[in-house]
């Protein structure tokens, strides 16, 4: 562990609204929360939306003000990263986010059945050479099955064409049900969107407005788990 991580995952520890199951309770399925997110971290009844990969929990945070009536989790395995997030909740005193430190692939130790509403995708890494790994890869798209309500969604935006053409592929390849999809986010969906969609997707992580700034497209999609009859 570098010393500048140190101060930070130190700090970490002192965030009620940061949760670092130990490695044991997540393997053994033993992790206190699972099916009682609302109930006893919220305390409230709520929708509960995830964010995988979360980073600095940039989209956790814009939905959370965009979308109070919503219970958020930014899920990701890099504590420094969760600590700048666990920051500005603090900062800006909001009480519908929490960070989940863990792998990705431990999802569905964590939540229970049914207990997630939507999942966001946000700017994944692609994993060129491990198609497996692509968190819309077959693998993932059962543990979103898994946790998921009826109705349920995942989001994808991303800027790599890679994971968006595969994610498109297996949607079809899987018969899921294509909601929204756009190879150009900014040029050709949001100008058509009603303004509370359009707030939704105007939220920008800071890699994302370098890629903007390198005239990169972003793409999105939204659709459904569980295969069409």
């Amino acid at each position: 562990m570098s010393k500048a991580k140190q101060p930070k995952f130190a700090e970490n520890l002192t965030f009620a609204h940061v949760l670092q199951p130990a490695f044991e309770e997540v393997m053994q399925d033993r992790f206190a929360l699972k099916g009682k997110w609302n109930a006893e971290y919220f305390k409230r009844d709520a929708p509960l939306v995830l964010e995988l990969g979360c980073g600095k929990g940039e989209y956790s945070i814009g939905l959370a003000k965009l979308q109070p009536q919503c219970n958020y989790v930014g899920v990701d395995i890099k504590g420094a990263r969760i600590w700048r997030g666990a920051r500005n909740v603090k900062e800006q005193d909001l009480t519908n986010v929490a960070f989940l430190r863990t792998h990705v692939d431990q999802i569905t130790s964590c939540f229970a059945p049914g207990e997630v509403s939507a999942i966001w995708l946000t700017f994944s890494d692609p994993q060129i050479a491990k198609a497996r790994k692509r968190l819309t890869s077959p693998l993932f798209l059962e543990r979103y099955r898994r946790i998921l309500a009826p109705g349920g969604v995942v989001n994808l935006k991303t800027d790599s064409e890679l994971l968006y053409e595969y994610t498109l592929e297996q949607i079809e390849e899987q018969k899921l049900p294509l909601q929204e999809s756009s190879a150009d986010v900014y040029g050709e969906l949001v100008p058509r969107l009603s303004p509370d969609e359009q707030a939704v997707l105007n939220i920008r992580t800071y890699y994302e407005t370098m890629w903007l700034a390198e005239g990169r497209k972003i793409h999105y999609c939204r659709f459904g788990v569980h295969p069409l009859d």
